[in-house]
């Protein structure tokens, strides 16, 4: 589990990573980082229904890529407001392949 400090939570936020984060997206996951003014990067992740209409499946995918962003938080540079868009397809994905298309879209963004 990520540590609080590190969890992206309140709504507002979430909107301004949307309207004026960074993004990259491939095809099972996008990015939109912005930046924060804080000594932490926050992180926050999107599955909608369309990935899957059962909740369990939606946590699973949560789970494996706050597993992934925990690993790498060392490696992450701060001061920054992530969002995690996950798109359908990633719920057919291993976790090594979650694993590294997220290290890819974060290297594309120069996150890491």
């Amino acid at each position: 589990m990520l540590p609080k400090n590190n969890r992206l939570t309140h709504r507002k936020d979430f909107d301004n990573a949307f309207k004026v984060g960074q993004s990259f997206f491939s095809e099972v996951l996008g990015v939109k980082a912005t930046e924060n003014n804080l000594p932490d990067s926050r992180f926050g992740i999107v599955v909608s229904t369309k990935i899957s209409k059962k909740a369990v499946a939606r946590n699973k995918i949560k789970r494996q890529i706050r597993e992934v962003i925990h690993k790498n938080l060392d490696k992450i540079k701060k001061g920054l407001d992530v969002v995690i868009i996950c798109r359908p397809g990633i719920e057919k994905k291993e976790f090594q392949e979650i694993e590294q298309a997220i290290l890819k879209a974060f290297q594309k963004i120069k996150l890491i």
